[in-house]
């Protein structure tokens, strides 16, 4: 059958990234605690296109994702990105994964057990000489305003946030620790169930923990300063104001041997 994706294309546009986008596969990921954990995961998958073809072939994508059944090491994605490479004649291949990731959280009073979703990422890209890999999670967190407990005379506004962390690291990092990192930098962690017993507790100790997005902000970076398997991350915190009609928002990125 005709070739047409091979057919060649003058109009002298070179595309950076095509690809798909969108697709939900299952993977399984290292688990701290367990081993292993299935989940269902969020793929994206590019190459770039040089300009002199009309296009690229979007199956390939999917036959070579099918080969590896994509266990979540970062050798195993640094073959499969060669492979993509190759097969679509391509300078650079690209691969952008996210996923829940489950654990059992404790209620710190009444002991009771549940599970919590994180949002967790994985980003890998390949070329001729380099390859890239990136780790991410996103944690759910409670942040109480300093400046609302120091002004009023009972009280003090809190809210959820999430604290996003992306690292870039030369050994293993896991997840569970990033999580550690992000909750310990918080007001308070949250959970997905808590008795009254609970709820007293954390609420008391947000008090007792007031954070700006820019405390948490700089805590994680301290932790992440400390650990030397990490050699480059992104921090950034977003708290989902309860009195204002808008966002809190701090970023801090370090390239740690600059």
């Amino acid at each position: 059958m005709k070739d047409v994706q091979n057919q060649k294309d003058d109009r002298n546009v070179y595309l950076q990234r095509v690809g798909i986008r969108n697709l939900s596969y299952p993977i399984t990921v290292m688990d701290k605690t367990n081993g292993y954990q299935d989940t269902v995961a969020k793929i994206n998958m590019y190459v770039d296109l040089p300009e002199h073809f009309r296009g690229t072939h979007m199956s390939r994508f999917v036959e070579v994702l099918n080969k590896y059944r994509l266990g979540i090491d970062p050798k195993l994605i640094r073959q499969m990105l060669e492979e993509l490479r190759t097969k679509l004649k391509a300078s650079t291949a690209r691969v952008e994964i996210e996923f829940p990731y489950f654990l059992v959280k404790e209620a710190p009073v009444s002991g009771q057990k549940s599970f919590l979703s994180y949002t967790c990422r994985i980003e890998g890209q390949k070329t001729f000489e380099k390859y890239d890999f990136l780790v991410g999670v996103g944690v759910p967190i409670l942040t109480l305003c300093p400046c609302s407990k120091e002004i009023s005379e009972y009280g003090a506004h809190n809210q959820r946030a999430v604290a996003w962390i992306h690292i870039r690291s030369r050994k293993l990092v896991w997840f569970e620790e990033l999580i550690e990192y992000a909750e310990q930098a918080a007001s308070a962690p949250v959970y997905t169930i808590l008795k009254r017993p609970d709820e007293k507790y954390i609420t008391e100790r947000a008090y007792e923990n007031p954070r700006f997005v820019e405390d948490v902000a700089r805590e994680i970076a301290l932790k992440l300063n400390a650990d030397e398997r990490i050699f480059w991350y992104r921090v950034e915190v977003e708290s989902f104001e309860s009195i204002h009609a808008h966002n809190a928002y701090a970023c801090v990125t370090k390239y740690k041997e600059e």
